[in-house]
């Protein structure tokens, strides 16, 4: 959501890695940017490997038509075509890694896998899609919880976006945490590393030294926490304990979902780690200086590289500003330096 301190770089610098490619970021592994129908994240990453005559791929990109030509064409730069990929390994259950895989399986029948604890918000989805009214919000209860009604009144008056069920058909494979896949002579270990959400994971390939990171670990910017359908109590201390679990393996290339390739994952999670550490300090020292809420915690931080306050941000960003900031306050109890209470449905933090 929001960066640590590191170094400036101008927009064309920042964004560079999402122009069209597919570029070779390591033996036999071809990076392919797919096009994302945001302003903020304009891409992300699948990563087309190499087994034998065939392929498989690492995510498979938001499933609208911009994205299925850049697909095409990207895999054309490399020899290949739709009808040569055998299967997905998807990090996460966001519509811009899962919707493509699962569209593109329409076509040819890749098989498609996933992380197992995913199967608790893909199925919330299947009951949600399934009833003729629109798709419920769970981010509203989260946000007045907070104490963001204003906040959750505009988000809850937006209309619902839409979907399209066999987008989400359930995967091919539920993935368990440290199953290995074999490709074409490397293995690939699927690492459950949850926290942006319940049923992350990455694929490590400790033999060619590179780390499928999805959004785990990203280049540019932290990743949001907990943000699906059925939150878990914790996510934070979950998202911390998982980069603490990839910081002790051995160090790798990174290879992000968004973002270009970058040398180290090892020096990533140590400004991750960081960050979310000054975080909790700053969210305490808001609770000091009177604030209650998250919402409250919120609006006493800054956000971005550029330092934006809550009140400038759009209605998603402050959705996500809000909860990732509840967040932080529920680990600041979990390690007994804050107290929560509830009063009409609003959670109030004091610091110890």
């Amino acid at each position: 959501m929001s960066l640590p301190s590191l170094p400036r770089v101008d927009d064309a610098d920042r964004r560079a890695w999402t122009e069209p490619t597919a570029e070779l970021v390591a033996p036999g592994v071809h990076r392919i940017p797919l096009p994302l129908p945001q302003d903020g994240l304009r891409a992300v990453n699948v990563y087309a490997i190499e087994d034998g005559d065939r392929l498989t791929l690492i995510d498979g990109g938001w499933a609208i038509p911009a994205a299925t030509e850049a697909f095409a064409a990207g895999l054309d730069l490399i020899g290949h075509g739709i009808g040569d990929i055998d299967r997905f390994l998807v990090t996460h259950l966001h519509r811009d890694h899962y919707t493509n895989a699962s569209a593109t399986r329409r076509l040819n029948g890749a098989h498609v896998g996933m992380g197992e604890p995913e199967k608790v918000c893909l199925d919330w989805m299947h009951a949600a899609m399934a009833k003729d009214e629109p798709m419920p919000l769970p981010e509203v209860a989260a946000l007045r919880q907070a104490g963001a009604a204003r906040l959750a009144t505009t988000l809850e008056s937006f209309p619902r976006p839409s979907f399209t069920p066999e987008d989400w058909a359930a995967p091919d494979a539920w993935l368990a945490d440290r199953s290995t896949i074999d490709v074409s002579g490397r293995t690939l270990e699927a690492i459950h590393t949850p926290g942006h959400t319940r049923g992350h994971f990455v694929y490590r390939d400790a033999g060619a030294g590179v780390l499928f990171a999805g959004d785990h670990v990203l280049p540019h910017i932290t990743p949001s926490i907990g943000f699906e359908p059925v939150r878990v109590a914790s996510p934070l201390r979950d998202y911390l304990a998982s980069l603490s679990l990839i910081r002790e393996m051995p160090d790798t290339l990174l290879l992000p979902a968004h973002g270009p390739a970058t040398v180290s994952v090892h020096e990533r999670v140590d400004q991750l780690l960081h960050h979310h550490a000054e975080r909790l300090d700053l969210t305490l020292t808001a609770l000091a200086h009177g604030a209650t809420t998250a919402d409250d915690v919120a609006h006493q931080l800054l956000w971005t590289s550029r330092d934006t306050r809550l009140a400038d941000m759009d209605l998603f960003n402050a959705m996500l500003a809000v909860l990732e900031t509840a967040a932080h306050l529920d680990v600041l109890v979990e390690r007994q330096l804050a107290t929560v209470t509830e009063d009409e449905g609003v959670r109030h933090y004091a610091a110890v």
